[in-house]
């Protein structure tokens, strides 16, 4: 098992190395970027990378108009490689570019940010004039506590539900609770967070629940029990619309394992030697149809932490990583575009670790050693 371990932390270098450099290089093609962000601030204009939401046609992008770059030509002007940066001083475009460090190659910049981002250091917001750790440190507790509350419900509701339906597959109670999954399929988390807040935060019923942030503004006077209520109250209804979304495909996997294993020879077996059912299903069953959803218990909580929790932040007014990681993409504010993006992956590979020995503790009788990574 230890050589299997550290064949893995090993292949986390290479994959970080790989998923950093193809995210780059697609960043690098894609159209905007802070100079560009800055130019349109200048100017008073739309970004470039967004310009066209607004149907203008191509080359009206960032108020240059269309043919801008021709006649500047004609004049025996040289064209900047800029939308929308006719009319300014090229002093001032170098300068901005050497601010942002745009005035070294691609490859210098990637080399760069990789050998500071082995020792952690992801320098500062290009907007917020802020360092990159202490932004994804301050926005950590909204998404903690959205990640880790939404996982545990998800799974202290899925796993039960999932073996009640398989020991009662095709009951009454099965054929209700199925209707139940279905509405969770068909409803996004996003669209319930907003029947939540029409029902129960001030919409247009009930107004029993906050609609912004993860504590009262007075949370620091508060007695440590109040201070607990307060917390459990502000995060009610998004935890509410996260788990909506999410059990239903945890409950049906755990239900399908279940059966699958119910019908399996050694069950029969057990069962004739006179054991109980209770004690055939969590006993013997148990441990094999869990492998599955348990194992994915990591990857299931990284995969809302980071990722799962955008508009639920939105609509709660919750200032959370999700949000973060937007606004960062939308201002192409590349140091916490791919800070975050660093530390999300790392810590993804190192979850994906801990799921393959989660496998182990499940099912002792699963050896790595044997295996090939």
């Amino acid at each position: 098992m230890l050589a299997y371990i550290a064949r893995r932390l090993l292949l986390i270098v290479p994959t970080l190395f790989g998923i950093m450099l193809i995210n780059f290089v697609i960043v690098q093609a894609a159209p905007g970027g802070p100079v560009e962000q800055v130019i349109a601030q200048i100017r008073g204009t739309t970004v470039a990378a967004t310009a066209r939401v607004g149907g203008g046609a191509p080359g009206e992008v960032a108020g240059q108009a269309p043919g801008v770059a021709g006649q500047a030509a004609q004049q025996g002007q040289t064209p900047s490689k800029y939308r929308g940066a006719r009319g300014l001083d090229p002093a001032l475009i170098a300068e901005l570019e050497t601010l942002y460090g745009f005035d070294k190659p691609p490859a210098r910049r990637f080399y760069d940010m990789i050998k500071n981002y082995l020792v952690f250091d992801f320098g500062n917001s290009f907007f917020r004039d802020r360092p990159v750790i202490d932004l994804v440190l301050e926005k950590l507790p909204v998404s903690i506590s959205l990640g880790l509350w939404t996982t545990l419900l998800v799974y202290l509701v899925s796993i039960p539900l999932g073996v009640a339906k398989a020991v009662r597959d095709g009951t009454p109670f099965d054929i209700w609770t199925s209707a139940v999954v279905i509405v969770g399929y068909a409803i996004p988390g996003f669209l319930f967070a907003i029947l939540l807040v029409v029902l129960f935060a001030g919409g247009s019923f009930l107004d029993l629940f906050p609609l912004r942030g993860l504590t009262s503004a007075n949370w620091g006077e508060m007695p440590w029990p109040g201070r607990i209520l307060d917390y459990f109250w502000h995060i009610a209804l998004p935890i509410a619309a996260l788990v909506i979304g999410g059990f239903a495909s945890l409950t049906m996997l755990t239900k399908n394992s279940f059966l699958e294993e119910i019908h399996k020879q050694y069950v029969s077996t057990a069962r004739a030697k006179g054991l109980s059912e209770r004690r055939v299903l969590y006993t013997h069953v148990f441990r094999n149809a869990m492998l599955i959803p348990i194992s994915g218990f990591p990857s299931a909580l990284i995969g809302i932490l980071f990722t799962g929790s955008l508009l639920i932040e939105v609509i709660f007014s919750l200032d959370g990583l999700g949000l973060l990681g937007f606004e960062s993409a939308i201002n192409r504010d590349y140091p916490v575009m791919f800070g975050t993006l660093y530390i999300y992956t790392l810590l993804g590979l190192a979850l994906n670790l801990v799921s393959d020995l989660t496998y182990v503790l499940i099912d002792p009788r699963i050896d790595f050693e044997t295996r090939e990574v």
